[in-house]
């Protein structure tokens, strides 16, 4: 508890002013926000203005004169139908304002997560990201469309039902105000306390939210190792430890509203039965008295609503501060303040110079050892090893997933660091070890390598990776939806997919991640010859266990514990023994043994 406690602290410590981080997104709509302002004020005043029409109406009653009374009667209309009108309109500008900055929030929150690399969701859980996005920016639309816009409306008709309290009767309202030191105080001990439990209340959500979307995202293995039970219990006791902290803040909220009401009522009764005396002493007329009351009402409804909204202030401002910690995220990759540009097509020469790097989340394992490493433009060249030798790792550093710890890594002589991630990008083709399918058609994840190509590019692409023949079986072919991470597909399905739409990227540069490590014999020999007619004039990296995939590669090198043991053909590395010609042996025996 030792990380919540420290959350805590720094909630109290912030207090409210965690939302001015809110201002950069209502600026632009600054016409927006003032005419919603506009409303109110004009609201708020005509609210103020109301009880004065009705003392007028109340003592109207004793006049002879029809016509006044009657006007008087209009006048109060006349009063109610603005009062109707400005709040229609103050909550369509106040709904709208919320609704335009909150979208904006959510677009600006998911624009900064979708571009940090690796080494933030080593810290956080994607579900939390989620809930931040979603759960938090929900709450903020609530506060910013309806508890803020209520809250200064309060505080006008606080102020100035005050000032009106004293016009009407001086000696009445002196009473009011010894009840409001005895209001205030409770608002401020237990609205601190509020806002705590609400921080740790939205916590709490998020980490449910986190541990949800791990569970299901993984569901057939929860399911194929019987872990349902344990699975339940884990949401379970993070749903309950939510509900303990939100049972909490509601019943601290609710003894707040108690204390306020109690408080501000029972000093109006006290009010009133003074002025109720006055009255039958021909101190103060009726309408006067009953203009007091209606302000008193008006003022203490304005107490009790601030103090509610103080709790969704402070639910508000817990929820900002977990947004602006997604908004400020510094990462440890970022783009150059004045990048080189990248050449309209990349030659593809490829050079690691002395690298060294270690995983932020294992510093005490170096994944590369001072690799050095050159690739010329149109080689294809294999990097084989055992498990954790750092193959991959060259994979990811090569996109700039990561930065390494020392040394360079160089696309036709220019360190990447010098070139913005998305100009650099664009050369190079990926086909990863475990394929990502989104929830769509099958046409559109091969497109996703190439938003603009034609229907006509997507099918040569899929027939250039063996694809071909089982999207046409779909039922709706290429337009057939393959569910949420391809559910829909088998392994080497969606292998192929993924390799389609490298091919369909058409980059000088291309990535293989152990692609064909899902596909039976028949697939895998399809797609070899794929791969090798695609890797023609393209520099090829290509990572593998199985050695049979890369016999024909133009060199192979060899990974172990980071650094780079051999280097060479298949024959020459065989010839030579060592790591290569044991894996080899291990290999090709096996095979011949299972043949």
């Amino acid at each position: 508890m030792a990380e919540k406690t420290a959350s805590e602290e720094r909630a109290k410590s912030k207090n409210l002013s965690a939302l001015r981080a809110l201002w950069p997104f209502l600026m632009p709509y600054r016409l927006l926000l003032f005419s919603a302002l506009g409303a109110l004020v004009a609201t708020a005043c005509i609210s103020l203005i109301l009880p004065i029409a009705v003392r007028r109406v109340v003592d109207g009653f004793e006049t002879s004169a029809e016509a006044l009374l009657d006007s008087y009667f209009l006048a109060a209309l006349g009063i109610a139908a603005a009062l109707a009108v400005g709040t229609g309109l103050r909550y369509y500008l106040v709904t709208r304002l919320g609704e335009r900055v909150v979208a904006d929030i959510r677009k600006a929150t998911f624009d900064r997560v979708i571009g940090l690399s690796p080494t933030f969701y080593e810290k956080i859980m994607t579900g939390e990201v989620l809930s931040r996005i979603t759960t938090d920016t929900t709450l903020l639309l609530s506060v910013i469309g309806s508890s803020v816009s209520i809250a200064l409306r309060n505080v006008l008709i606080l102020a100035g039902g005050l000032g009106l309290l004293f016009w009407t009767s001086p000696k009445l309202s002196a009473l009011v105000l010894l009840v409001v030191p005895l209001v205030i105080v409770p608002i401020i001990v237990l609205g601190r306390r509020l806002r705590v439990l609400s921080r740790e209340n939205q916590d709490w959500i998020a980490a449910s939210s986190g541990n949800a979307s791990e569970t299901l995202t993984s569901v057939q293995t929860v399911q194929a190792f019987t872990h349902e039970v344990a699975s339940r219990g884990a949401f379970a006791d993070y749903t309950e430890k939510s509900f303990d902290a939100a049972r909490r803040r509601i019943g601290t909220r609710a003894a707040m509203t108690v204390i306020v009401i109690l408080l501000i009522f029972s000093g109006i009764v006290g009010v009133l039965w003074v002025g109720a005396r006055d009255v039958r002493a021909d101190l103060m007329s009726v309408g006067e008295l009953v203009q007091f009351v209606i302000y008193s009402v008006m003022v203490a409804g304005s107490v009790a609503a601030l103090s509610e909204i103080w709790g969704e202030l402070q639910r508000a401002a817990g929820a900002t501060e977990r947004l602006v910690e997604l908004l400020e995220t510094t990462d440890s990759v970022t783009d150059p303040a004045a990048p080189l540009p990248a050449p309209a097509r990349a030659e593809g020469r490829i050079a690691f110079d002395d690298v060294r790097f270690h995983y932020p989340a294992r510093p005490e394992v170096a994944a590369l050892d001072g690799v050095t490493l050159d690739v010329a433009p149109g080689e294809t060249v294999a990097l084989v090893g055992p498990s954790g030798a750092g193959k991959t790792t060259i994979i990811q550093l090569l996109l700039r997933f990561y930065d390494p710890d020392a040394g360079a890594i160089r696309l036709d002589g220019t360190d990447l660091r010098q070139m913005t991630r998305a100009d650099f990008r664009r050369h190079i083709a990926l086909v990863p070890q475990d394929p990502v399918i989104f929830a769509a058609s099958a046409r559109e994840n091969i497109r996703f390598g190439r938003p603009d190509a034609t229907d006509a590019e997507v099918e040569e692409a899929a027939r250039a990776a063996a694809a071909h023949g089982f999207l046409s079986d779909l039922p709706q072919g290429y337009d057939t939806y393959v569910g949420e991470r391809g559910v829909m597909l088998s392994g080497g399905q969606k292998q192929r997919i993924a390799i389609a739409r490298a091919i369909l990227r058409d980059a000088p540069v291309l990535l293989l991640d152990e692609a064909t490590s899902a596909l039976d014999a028949e697939s895998e020999a399809a797609v070899q010859q794929a791969v090798d007619r695609l890797s023609r004039g393209r520099t090829t990296l290509v990572v593998a266990h199985r050695l049979a995939t890369v016999k024909k590669a133009d060199r192979i090198v060899v990974f172990e514990a980071g650094r780079i043991v051999a280097t060479g053909t298949h024959d020459d590395l065989v010839e030579e023994g060592g790591l290569y010609a044991r894996l080899a042996r291990l290999q090709f025996t096996a095979g011949l043994a299972a043949e």
